[in-house]
């Protein structure tokens, strides 16, 4: 049942990649529209921006997101306990040990980054070493490996990557679109059903593009969250350590100071939105993942 599940959210992962760039391409065909009247030049510009912009994002993630985060980067002798549940979990998940990060933050939490299995990184708060036992450890940097070793890591700076440049193009339209745009062009010559596809790209690109790209990147988010915790139980035959580690942070105070970019990186939401706030959240309901961990 597990791998099945692995499989699944596997699909689902490279599913909503496709989704994410088919809303940039959209995107960018409204831009194309605003500028000279025709999409190809616009969504060449954003297939073009993206892959820019990522190849920037890729070269060091894990530095630039761990010095966001304050992260501290510790050693075999400063916790031997904690360095060793990591490489037990890196050598089960065969991936090669990550570098291994504190946060000075009572509150439990934990998160994975970096570009690639090889270039890896791994930190947990303070809040989390003191409240949790070992085998609850073993479920959170088995979760945390998992993201590493299903390449959750890359997928994730993907994502940020294609929302940040899809939200940058839509700013960009905007300002276009507001000094007139392309209202100078003779629209006599198209047809009705043309006119139509361009008002249509047009408001995507202004409103829904960032909206549609907001929802998937959370759907994309919740996804791996649910494969990270599948994978964790696979590595440690337990799910009750991972169960009993997901109500302890649940259950806890916000972190005080936490980097809203990486919010999406953490296993438990580190400002633990609830209500309306929590409906574009990157995390799916703690209820809902200790349900399916119980049904493993």
């Amino acid at each position: 049942m597990n791998a099945l599940q692995i499989a699944r959210n596997k699909r689902k992962t490279a599913f909503l990649l496709v989704i994410f760039v088919i809303i940039l391409a959209l995107v960018g065909g409204g831009l194309g529209y605003l500028i000279n009247g025709e999409p190809l030049s616009g969504i060449v510009i954003a297939l073009i921006g993206s892959l820019i912009y990522l190849f920037i994002v890729l070269q060091n993630p894990g530095n630039l997101v761990m010095s966001m985060n304050h992260g501290r980067e510790i050693h075999e002798e400063d916790d031997p306990e904690l360095w060793h549940i990591v490489e037990d979990m890196a050598l089960a998940g065969q991936v090669p040990m990550p570098r291994v990060f504190i946060i000075n933050d009572e509150s439990p939490n934990a998160f994975a980054t970096g570009r690639d299995p090889k270039h890896s990184f791994v930190a947990v708060t303070t809040g989390l070493r003191k409240r949790l036992n070992r085998s609850e450890l073993e479920g959170v940097l088995g979760h945390e490996i998992s993201h590493i070793r299903n390449y959750d890591i890359l997928v994730s700076t993907i994502g940020v990557a294609l929302a940040a440049v899809i939200s940058f193009i839509s700013s960009f339209a905007s300002r276009i679109w507001w000094w007139g745009g392309n209202s100078d062009r003779d629209d006599d010559d198209s047809s009705s059903l043309e006119t139509i596809f361009k008002i249509v790209a047009i408001v995507f690109t202004l409103i829904l593009g960032p909206l549609a790209a907001a929802l998937a990147q959370m759907a994309l988010s919740r996804n791996r969250e649910y494969l990270a915790d599948a994978s964790s139980v696979e590595l440690t035959r337990n799910p009750q350590g991972l169960i009993s580690a997901l109500e302890k942070i649940s259950n806890s105070e916000p972190m005080k100071d936490p980097d809203p970019s990486s919010a999406g990186l953490y296993i438990e939401n580190p400002f633990h939105k609830r209500g309306l706030s929590s409906l574009f959240d990157t995390h799916p309901p703690t209820a809902d993942r200790i349900k399916r961990l119980e049904n493993m």
